[in-house]
């Protein structure tokens, strides 16, 4: 982990190491995120390994300009541009429908993306010198405080992040208000640093998602979310060669003894091994592509076998659990 400061040269430097895939914790209005190359399903894989999230939330895209959005997101749907002429730059994230470029892992699979353009200056910099959109999540473990200053991102997450910008104390301190624009009416997903009065403002009516008395529908909740139109059927781990499909199947392994047990059984039509290193982030950035793939490939079943319960390979298992066939 490297500590940079925010002269010009320093923010040069973050942005070059999002450019190279690498993790950069960067200083915004709200808290300090975690910054990845959003195009880059590796990096994106490095985020939740790095906060250890047991789940494949979906992430916040940070863009340098109001316009950039259009670059990640439909920006054409009603109340986003006025939304965006109003609040951005500000802590307001709009969820709105995705541009096909955006990889799912970014999106835990659905067809929406969460984006917005902070009021950093140095957050802005450099997302516009790395000249990517940057997937920035807070910059914590999972489950921890929100980190409001670097010294919070080094206690939490230290040698996890390559490089850490200190850009001081976050003046809003709280995360970025979350409203679903592809809801009819939009739905305040997370009340955050911008008030829902002022968005009531813009749209007369906005609800606010209760989790007391609504059943959840947050992003990557919703076991219909992940579903593929194939039958998904769970194995554990290194247990391939119990699997018994009942027709033209496709399993996914993770690893080459499991992948070779599989293809020496003559059970499967496809044998695809995610990792065969055994490496959680290189399984974790191939999931969704592969999953799409299989999905479209006229099998009449898809079998996956579950990752140890460590690292990455819990949200792995639990992106394929809300998958499957209970």
């Amino acid at each position: 982990m490297i500590l940079l400061t925010t002269s010009a040269h320093d923010l040069e430097r973050a942005a070059e190491a999002i450019r190279e895939g690498l993790l950069v914790a960067i200083p915004t209005e709200t808290v300090y995120g975690l910054g990845a190359d959003a195009w880059s399903k590796v990096a994106l894989a490095r985020v939740f390994e790095a906060k250890r999230r047991p789940s494949f939330d979906p992430l916040i895209v940070h863009v340098a300009e109001p316009d950039a959005a259009d670059e990640v997101a439909d920006v054409s749907v009603p109340y986003a541009a006025t939304l965006a002429a109003r609040f951005w730059p500000g802590p307001l994230t709009m969820v709105l429908p995705k541009r096909e470029r955006v990889p799912d892992l970014a999106t835990s699979g659905l067809p929406t993306v969460a984006v917005r353009c902070p009021a950093h200056t140095f957050a802005r910099q450099i997302i516009r010198r790395s000249g990517v959109p940057v997937a920035a999540p807070s910059a914590n473990p999972f489950g921890y405080l929100s980190p409001t200053r670097a010294e919070h991102v080094v206690a939490q997450l230290g040698d996890r992040v390559d490089f850490i910008v200190d850009g001081g104390r976050c003046p809003v301190g709280v995360e970025s208000t979350v409203l679903d624009l592809s809801s009819d009416p939009p739905l305040v997903l997370r009340p955050g640093g911008l008030p829902v009065e002022l968005i009531a403002e813009v749209i007369p009516g906005v609800r606010v998602f209760d989790r007391a008395t609504t059943s959840p529908r947050a992003p990557g909740q919703l076991p219909s979310h992940y579903a593929p139109a194939r039958p998904l059927y769970l194995v554990e781990s290194a247990r391939v060669s119990d699997a018994r499909p009942s027709g033209r199947a496709a399993v996914l392994c993770f690893g080459t003894t499991s992948a070779r047990a599989a293809l020496d059984s003559g059970r499967w039509a496809r044998v695809v091994d995610l990792s065969p290193g055994e490496d959680m982030v290189e399984a974790a950035a191939a999931l969704f592509d592969i999953l799409h793939e299989l999905d479209a490939a006229g099998f009449d079943e898809l079998w996956a076998e579950r990752l140890p319960d460590d690292g990455l390979g819990l949200a792995v298992n639990d992106r394929l659990y809300k998958a499957s066939v209970k």
